[in-house]
């Protein structure tokens, strides 16, 4: 209850009320902490231990283990520790990765190679052994060409790798030199057309001066032969003369060991009896060895060097 205390005097004042005056409850003592506003208690900056971050840290804890890498993982915002198993697979596909790419760079270098260098490298052998050529010609007297007539030489005479004739095709825009044999490295490999050791010459009474070359990379010097067509022309120019062929047909593939399309008369073309002819003869298709392009000629015209060239190369034909 409420303590009473009399107004006035020891006990507490005077009155008509039997010495008892009007008595009012006593003032409580004064207590600093309620002359002041109750502040909440400040928040805590962490989270309840059994909130879902702390949960979530806690997990992850777990997982990376004791020691300082658990304390490094955290520092770097908790990333997981990367193990040693899963080290040696990040090496291992970095080596593939970086193999693949070495790998290609050498096919992207190879090819380059095959199909740009070599062609630079044997145009310009090409163009050195026809310039070559056409300096011995015309710094001898010329005889006047005929079978068998000084100068004509038969098939055999020269050396595998010779050079002895320079081909013309007016409707290609092609002039090659021609060298005896059909080794890769020693003829075809420098842009040159290889004449098929044994064949005839241009100069013989009869037979079939047959031919080959590349149709991609090495200068290519037969890329488009299969563009010729029946009454195109084909000059073959010597020291002595130039032999003009009308081209009478072609073998789109054949396979590699087709010979007979090299024999006096050759087989599969329009050809029955003996003649003086010429065959070509290329990879097909192209980018490939798999068969032979192959296209034929018959003679039309042997003239002689002293008479100038032949209408098919002056373009008055």
């Amino acid at each position: 209850m409420t303590a009473l205390r009399p107004e006035g005097g020891a006990q507490g004042g005077t009155g008509d009320h039997d010495g008892w005056g009007v008595y009012e409850p006593a003032e409580p003592e004064q207590d600093d902490r309620t002359m002041r506003l109750r502040l909440p208690a400040p928040a805590t900056a962490q989270e309840p231990p059994d909130s879902r971050s702390e949960r979530r840290r806690a997990e992850k804890a777990r997982a990376l283990g004791p020691g300082p890498g658990r304390r490094r993982a955290a520092g770097r915002g908790g990333a997981a520790r990367v193990r040693p198993k899963e080290r040696a697979r990040v090496v291992a596909a970095r080596l593939v990765g970086e193999l693949f790419i070495t790998l290609g760079v050498v096919m992207l270098l190879f090819v380059s190679y095959q199909l740009w260098w070599t062609n630079v490298q044997a145009d310009q052998q090409a163009d050195a052994a026809g310039q070559q050529l056409e300096q011995q010609w015309n710094g001898q007297q010329q005889p006047t060409a005929a079978p068998g007539a000084p100068g004509a030489k038969p098939a055999g005479t020269f050396e595998p790798g010779q050079g002895f004739a320079i081909i013309h095709i007016p409707k290609l825009g092609l002039k090659y030199p021609v060298a005896e044999g059909t080794q890769k490295q020693q003829v075809l490999d420098k842009g040159l057309v290889g004449h098929y050791t044994g064949t005839a010459m241009p100069a013989d009474a009869a037979g079939n001066f047959a031919v080959a070359a590349h149709r991609t990379t090495h200068g290519q010097p037969f890329r488009k032969i299969g563009q010729l067509a029946p009454g195109d022309l084909i000059v073959v120019e010597t020291a002595t003369a130039y032999y003009t062929y009308k081209v009478a047909g072609g073998i789109p593939e054949t396979p590699p060991t087709n010979v007979g399309v090299i024999q006096p008369v050759p087989k599969g073309s329009p050809f029955t009896r003996p003649g003086r002819y010429i065959t070509l003869t290329t990879c097909t298709p192209e980018f490939s060895a798999r068969g032979r392009l192959i296209v034929f000629g018959s003679m039309t015209e042997e003239r002689p060097r002293s008479q100038g060239q032949p209408d098919a190369l002056t373009g008055r034909q």
